[in-house]
């Protein structure tokens, strides 16, 4: 009976520590689950500095380096030419090249080719000669005006009409010069005459009345008379000041 009992009892034994075991297992589980749950339910009794080490997104990474500046490598010419001159060389070069220049055409002489020597179309010949020896006649250009200062018209002056005084002029005591531009013609004649400056409009039309009766030699060029562009100036004066 003892030995019955002593089996009955530890088989009790064990199925109550079994229990016990599977129920802890249960409840830590439970109290496990219950602190990790309470921490994403209350997020706001979180401190914030942990919250936002959490949700933070991580920094980027920082950017590649920038490559490195392509070196520039000048190539130095040698050149044989300094300042426009040729430089003495400081090496005997390996290879010497042979400039080859064309033949020059042989000298052309007048004349016409063909015929016997010295004869007609002959080059050098009589033909030859003849046309070879012959002057060109240069053509004349024909010059029908120039322009000549006073002074060389006034040496070519044959008939001079003094001008009359004005009397309003006289009046007024006006006195001066007048200029006049003048066309002189082939055959000496006054053709064309205004005035360019006056000293007073008064005395005007006495200067180029006067002028209008002069008379000059023709301006001969080139063996022919052409007309004349030129300046006359008419002076008038009071007298007794």
């Amino acid at each position: 009976m003892f030995e019955d009992s002593l089996i009955e009892s530890g088989g009790r034994l064990k199925t109550s520590r079994g229990r016990t075991t599977f129920f802890s297992f249960i409840l830590e589980a439970v109290i496990v689950g219950i602190l990790i749950l309470i921490p994403l339910m209350f997020t706001e009794a979180l401190p914030k500095a942990m919250t936002m080490t959490f949700l933070a997104a991580p920094p980027p990474p920082p950017p590649p380096p920038p490559p490195p500046a392509a070196v520039v490598k000048v190539a130095k010419i040698e050149t044989d030419i300094v300042n426009n001159q040729l430089r003495t060389p400081t090496k005997i070069p390996q290879k010497v090249q042979i400039i080859k220049e064309d033949e020059a055409p042989p000298p052309m002489s007048s004349g016409v080719i063909g015929g016997v020597p010295g004869g007609p179309g002959q080059v050098g010949g009589v033909i030859g000669g003849i046309i070879s020896s012959t002057p060109v006649a240069v053509p004349k250009i024909a010059v029908q005006r120039i322009r000549v200062s006073s002074g060389v018209t006034q040496g070519l002056l044959v008939k001079k009409v003094e001008p009359t005084y004005p009397q309003m002029a006289k009046i007024a005591r006006v006195q001066g010069a007048v200029l006049l531009a003048a066309l002189i013609g082939k055959d000496g004649t006054i053709q064309n005459l205004h005035v360019v400056q006056t000293a007073s409009p008064l005395l005007n039309q006495a200067a180029l009345d006067a002028v209008k009766q002069w008379k000059y030699k023709p301006y001969i060029l080139n063996g022919e008379p052409v007309e004349v562009d030129t300046n006359i100036t008419v002076n008038f004066t009071l007298s007794g000041g």
